[in-house]
């Protein structure tokens, strides 16, 4: 299959593309030509606090270098055995935002991830600011019965917050309202002082899960026997669901979060045992983080992650 990782470079040799993946145009990809579609989509005008996150695109490029898998795949120690072997993947460019014309950007993001999900198996996003969820899911309408886990530290659940209805803080309540084969929302890693209490009555009127980092902490087993199971799934990832100890480079830290440890088992448990249609990375602003640590983090849980869904597949 075509779309092999190019051989022979080290992480921080150019050209640089996501796990040093070809380039692919989007728009004259073959259908479901390769396993995994990787779309960066650098817009960050939704964001309330600390921008940044349209670097993340062009910062994940260049980490990801370090996990590009080889042909025979990654040797897992601990399992004694080949990771992502034989896995295709293609990097499919960026979305071209139109910076503060909302509409226009959003018809752009829900035109560009239908081609994904038209070009690969898996398309992965990476954004971006938290907004962006809400384009990606209305590129879902065919779905009759889809479920969204969401791994965040907030709630995103907001009908308005600083006077508009599409920032970073609304993304989920406007996709409940506009895509009809959205079933329903499991929440992990809530947490902090600033939470929308009409926005958790809301989301729990709908029949949404709602689980804390509290909860992660004091029972990962509990919280992984909780996770949704034999669903069509859509993963949303914002970063800030880490503890900022761990990944300082986002817009709204919030103290206490979850651990990559706790993460990557949540992750792994809920793509073995469902049948994972996209996955979106937000919220990571590199430029906030000069150690650069925080893009390698992500970059190592995207690869986990896809890793997690070829076994399954496998």
């Amino acid at each position: 299959m075509s779309g092999s990782v190019r051989a022979g470079e080290l992480s921080f040799t150019g050209p640089y593309t996501f796990f040093k993946a070809p380039h692919v145009d989007l728009a004259s990809a073959e259908q479901r030509a390769y396993d995994v579609g990787v779309l960066g989509i650098p817009y960050d005008f939704a964001v309330g606090f600390r921008a940044g996150a349209r670097w993340a695109p062009a910062a994940l490029r260049q980490a990801s270098g370090r996990y590009a898998p080889p042909a025979a795949g990654f040797y897992d120690m601990a399992g004694d055995k080949r990771r992502l072997a034989g896995i295709s993947l293609a990097d499919l460019g960026d979305v071209d935002p139109a910076q503060l014309e909302r509409v226009d950007t959003f018809a752009r993001v829900t035109a560009a991830a239908r081609l994904a999900r038209r070009a690969a198996t898996l398309p992965v996003f990476v954004g971006g600011d938290h907004s962006l969820t809400y384009p990606l899911l209305m590129a879902y309408d065919d779905e009759t019965e889809l479920h969204v886990l969401q791994f965040d530290a907030h709630l995103d659940f907001s009908d308005s917050r600083n006077a508009t209805a599409f920032s970073n803080s609304s993304p989920f309540r406007r996709a409940s309202e506009d895509v009809p084969g959205l079933t329903g929302i499991t929440v992990i890693g809530l947490r902090g002082l600033r939470s929308d209490h009409e926005a958790v009555a809301a989301a729990r009127a709908r029949g949404h899960a709602l689980v804390t980092a509290d909860a992660v902490h004091e029972s990962l087993t509990a919280v992984r026997a909780s996770l949704p199971a034999g669903r069509r799934l859509y993963l949303s990832l914002d970063v800030d669901v880490l503890d900022p100890a761990e990944l300082p480079g986002t817009s709204s830290p919030e103290p206490d979060g979850l651990s990559f440890r706790q993460l990557n088992a949540l992750l792994a448990q809920a793509v073995a045992d469902n049948d994972v249609v996209g996955l979106d990375v937000m919220e990571l602003a590199p430029e906030l983080d000069p150690s650069g640590r925080s893009q390698l983090l992500v970059a190592r849980l995207i690869a986990e992650c896809l890793a997690a869904w070829w076994d399954s597949r496998r």
